[in-house]
């Protein structure tokens, strides 16, 4: 049997005084509150491309919550280990 899930990431991002900053929240899983979060800045002398501060901050938002998706499996692997089931 097939089962299909359906997972969702929204980005935010949010730009001001030369300073991206960016949220991915994830949705659709049993841990919808797993988020992470990015910056990025325009350093002096730096072009302002918008589309650049928002790419860097988003990949850095998204590091960060596939960080904590691993940590929250890494913590079920354990209950799950450690469940009543496990003779020892």
């Amino acid at each position: 049997m097939t089962t299909t899930r359906t997972w969702t990431v929204q980005i935010s991002l949010t730009e001001q005084h030369g300073r991206t900053q960016a949220d991915a929240a994830l949705h659709g899983s049993a841990r919808d509150d797993l988020h992470g979060t990015g910056q990025a800045r325009l350093h002096p002398g730096e072009s302002d491309v918008p589309e650049i501060g928002d790419e860097v901050a988003a990949a850095r938002a998204l590091s960060e919550l596939a960080h904590r998706l691993f940590d929250a499996a890494a913590e079920n692997i354990q209950a799950a280990m450690a469940g009543p089931d496990r003779t020892m």
